[in-house]
């Protein structure tokens, strides 16, 4: 986001970075996070085998994956003058564009179920409350946030930021999972 003139999160979906010159390192960044995500499926698998979450954690990570993977395959439509030169309103949306939003759709709804459910009940089996709270909360930020970024279309800069983080807050939470699963093996 820093290095690419004209992007700002307070009008720009992350996605439209796959457009452009660079867009090939928003690309990358979609496949091989696709690529990590089947990879702690299959380390989640193996480390809860039959435990609380054991069967569609890793599933859903799969999903996230494919549809990581899938995000960044289709590329984002330009928009909202993003990359330079593109016009303000770009009116519908290609084929692309749409599979980009029915993959990343995929992506999001998996990673909500995940943060809803699936790390609940492991964190549940811990009596690990305060990460119960915050997969959930998380989950619900993510749900709001992205439904409120549809709505608006990216035209409200808060949302587009409150969007972000929620991303960010969910990643982290599969991350700090992830880890925690790694030390388990």
């Amino acid at each position: 986001m820093l290095i690419r003139p004209g992007f700002d999160l307070r009008r720009h979906a992350i996605s439209v970075l796959s457009n452009g010159d660079l867009g090939w390192i928003q690309v990358a960044d979609f496949i091989v996070a696709g690529i990590l995500m089947v990879a702690a499926a299959f380390g989640t698998r193996r480390a809860l085998r039959k435990g609380p979450g054991g069967t569609w954690g890793p599933r859903l990570l799969v999903a996230v994956g494919i549809g990581l993977i899938g995000a960044g395959i289709f590329s984002a439509d330009p928009m909202n003058g993003f990359p330079p030169g593109t016009a303000s309103s770009t009116g519908q949306i290609s084929w692309h564009g749409g599979l980009h939003f029915l993959f990343a759709s995929i992506a999001f709804v998996s990673l909500i179920i995940l943060s809803a459910t699936v790390f609940p009940r492991w964190y549940s089996a811990r009596h690990e409350t305060g990460w119960i709270i915050y997969s959930i909360a998380v989950a619900v930020f993510f749900l709001v946030g992205w439904v409120a970024l549809i709505v608006t279309a990216t035209s409200n800069g808060a949302v587009s930021v409150a969007f972000a983080i929620a991303v960010v807050l969910t990643w982290l939470g599969v991350s700090f999972l992830s880890l925690r699963l790694i030390r388990q093996l």
